[in-house]
């Protein structure tokens, strides 16, 4: 998709009078009662543009007498007309703009984004719930997918790996409302999240020694949190001689190794057949002789099947899950398998939890927008019916700055973890300084 860039900023679409988003809407209409639309579906925005360019002023220049424009509000409507031709109308400006991770359209008027971590609230308008819907219907139709009545939500990924989640009356009350979650193509290095200060090189380090020597490693955090671009780093110290399949909702994950084999789940069709749920990818993985098996996210019953892989010879896999601590993920975990209507003993459960996740790495979204690795964690046993877990790094929140930014410091607990006799039989010594109590401030 083509986008054309002014060098003369137009005015907000908030700030435009009605007359003129009624103009857009008559210039649009002749334009569509102009052109045969199956060969305008043909055709690339590049090689139309000249010509409907051409056609747009003549009709703006009738229009001159009732509604007079300027020379940056004419060329602002030209380009919102062609975004509306070729495009997603309005959303195309933040399209276009790499910085921003998420859009967020909770009503027509009204347009969230999201960048740096932080909301912010555009200028961005549809003319109304149908124009809205337009474009959802659009959206949606390209990947495959319909919205109406009768489904009236639909999660799906664009051509460009983003996801996009769509909800319409009569389940959103308040019109329709839209979700897209940008595709990351600058993936951050594991280099860029010490510079972020997202943890420190001691915890980096130690993280890339756990992953090269094969254990099982658990992500954990909220909406948001970047657990997929910490999944993204951690999968980055795997060795290129290694198998590795993944296995997504949305496909997500960019691996750099050679030997990857990726898996998507697969929605239902219009009839509400050939859904494929990631359990079903799981149990297919363990056909393909996987060296290592990366779930992008656990979310129900194929939890189980994760765990009895990495419990089966399939060490050094990796996942993630929401949860807002290392402890709560055990009980997402726990609660998971359940899902699965087995009736599986819950102490046999949690024997299952504490012998396949080595590791519990916590990511969070601070309240400036930052990220940090706030606890890496290790499972080291069971007591009775609790799994057992200790925190080898933490950061500790210390309090917020006038321009509103989290003071904190990253700091080792002290304790030396049990997988270093691991890392020691493997050929790799750590220093043991590295996990001494210690501080630095972030």
């Amino acid at each position: 998709m083509v986008l054309t860039t002014l060098t003369i900023a137009p005015t907000p679409p908030a700030a435009r009078p009605p007359q003129y988003q009624q103009l857009k809407g008559r210039v649009h209409i002749e334009l569509l009662n102009r052109l045969r639309l199956d060969k305008l579906a043909n055709i690339s925005r590049e090689d139309a543009e000249p010509e409907l360019r051409s056609l747009i002023v003549g009709i703006l220049e009738r229009e001159q007498e009732r509604m007079p424009l300027s020379f940056s509000e004419r060329e602002a409507l030209i380009v919102e007309v062609l975004d509306e031709l070729f495009g997603l109308g309005p959303l195309e400006a933040l399209l276009a703009d790499r910085s921003i991770s998420d859009i967020l359209v909770n009503r027509f008027d009204q347009v969230y984004i999201e960048r740096e971590g932080r909301l912010e609230e555009t200028d961005v308008v549809f003319r109304d719930d149908r124009h809205l819907l337009q474009i959802i219907e659009r959206i949606v139709s390209a990947v495959g997918r319909r919205i109406d009545e009768s489904s009236p939500m639909v999660d799906a990924r664009l051509a460009d790996g983003s996801r996009v989640n769509a909800i319409i009356p009569p389940l959103a009350l308040n019109g329709p409302a839209l979700s897209i979650r940008r595709f990351r193509t600058d993936r951050l290095g594991a280099n860029d999240l010490v510079d972020r200060d997202s943890l420190t090189a001691p915890m980096l380090e130690f993280l890339q020694v756990a992953v090269g020597c094969r254990l099982n490693c658990l992500v954990s955090g909220g909406t948001g949190a970047g657990k997929t671009t910490l999944l993204n780093v951690l999968s980055g110290f795997i060795g290129a001689t290694e198998r590795i399949v993944t296995i997504e909702d949305s496909a997500e994950l960019m691996l750099r190794q050679k030997h990857v084999v990726r898996l998507e789940t697969r929605p239902a069709n219009i009839e509400g057949k050939g859904h494929i749920r990631q359990r079903e990818l799981v149990v297919n993985a363990l056909r393909m002789r996987p060296d290592r098996i990366i779930v992008g996210e656990v979310r129900g019953e194929e939890a189980l099947d994760m765990l009895q892989a990495m419990n089966t010879g399939h060490d050094g896999s990796l996942t993630t899950i929401h949860a807002n601590s290392p402890r709560d993920a055990l009980y997402r975990l726990d609660t998971m398998v359940a899902m699965a209507n087995l009736n599986i003993p819950d102490r046999a459960i949690r024997q299952q939890v504490a012998s396949a996740i080595e590791l519990v790495v916590q990511i969070a979204r601070l309240s400036d927008g930052t990220r940090k690795v706030t606890a890496i964690s290790e499972i080291t046993g069971m007591e009775r019916d609790v799994i057992t877990m200790q925190d080898i790094f933490v950061f500790e929140k210390l309090g917020v700055d006038e321009d509103g930014r989290v003071r904190g410091r990253f700091r080792a607990t002290g304790i030396r973890p049990k997988c270093s006799e691991r890392f020691t039989t493997s050929g790799i010594q750590l220093p043991a300084q590295m996990f001494e109590h210690m501080k630095v401030v972030a």
